[in-house]
């Protein structure tokens, strides 16, 4: 029976999504979970792998199980023997035909920047910080020469094992949130490379603090060279906020109040 689970989780303890022989990361602690619970040593797979100190708002997984149970069961018993900071959040059957990472239409990222003069202590590792004053319009004008189709080496780590550099981003939009320090940046598209969106991160800040003109960005695109672009920025304000699949599957959508959880 292949089982889908949304997760959400705080990236601060784990060394990413995969699997590492250490065991220090969210997939082996998920996957011990399932083993405590079922008695069966199962692999799952995940719609969108996420970095060291990289968080979900909601990561979708699914797994083959030599058990049935249900949907609630699967969320309680899970979470009996996950860390505090991982949760599931829900199960579906949605059948075989179904798979976390190739079924996904699209996916969102979203990161959480604070500005202010001094670095914000109680949310470190939740967001991102800058002492620098940003302008909105543009980092606007900036981020508009990415949407679409693009080869995005220039934002691509060299780590990276996707097959091609060529994405298509359907939307970045950014706002300084009512408390006049918060902003959030909100990425989609079809899928992202391997440090993608914190490449873009570090591009953008530049252009909102006058280090950079915003038609460098697009400069930065054309070349198709790493090197070119702004350094990677920090992970901790990076959220996975979810992929998006066809109706046919009936998976929860992921919730949007990120900003208000973090008030």
């Amino acid at each position: 029976m292949r089982v889908a689970l949304g997760l959400s989780y705080r990236g601060c303890a784990y060394q990413g999504w995969q699997s590492q022989p250490g065991g220090a990361t969210v997939q082996d602690r998920l996957e011990h979970a399932l083993r405590e619970f079922t008695g069966a040593s199962l692999r799952v797979v995940c719609a969108g792998r996420t970095d060291a100190g990289v968080h979900a708002l909601q990561q979708v997984v699914h797994f083959d199980s030599p058990v049935q149970r249900a949907a609630q069961s699967w969320v309680r018993g899970l979470n009996t023997f996950l860390p505090r900071d991982v949760s599931v959040l829900w199960s579906r059957e949605p059948g075989e035909g179904f798979h976390a990472q190739k079924s996904a239409q699209s996916r969102r990222y979203r990161y959480l920047l604070v500005q202010h003069p001094v670095r914000p202590a109680l949310l470190q590792g939740l967001v991102g910080w800058t002492h620098h004053r940003l302008d909105a319009q543009a980092m606007r004008e900036g981020a508009a020469q990415l949407l679409g189709s693009h080869d995005f080496s220039s934002f691509r780590a060299s780590s990276c094992q996707a097959r091609s550099p060529c994405k298509t981003v359907h939307a970045i939009d950014i706002a300084l949130q009512p408390d006049g320090r918060t902003w959030t940046f909100d990425f989609h598209a079809n899928a992202f490379l391997h440090h993608m969106v914190r490449n873009i991160m570090g591009c953008l800040v530049a252009v909102g603090s006058a280090s950079r003109d915003p038609a460098w960005i697009g400069q930065v695109l054309r070349a198709r060279e790493r090197s070119v672009a702004a350094p990677t920025f920090m992970p901790d304000g990076l959220y996975f906020a979810g992929p998006a699949y066809a109706a046919q599957w009936q998976i929860p959508e992921a919730p949007r109040d990120l900003p208000r959880l973090l008030a």
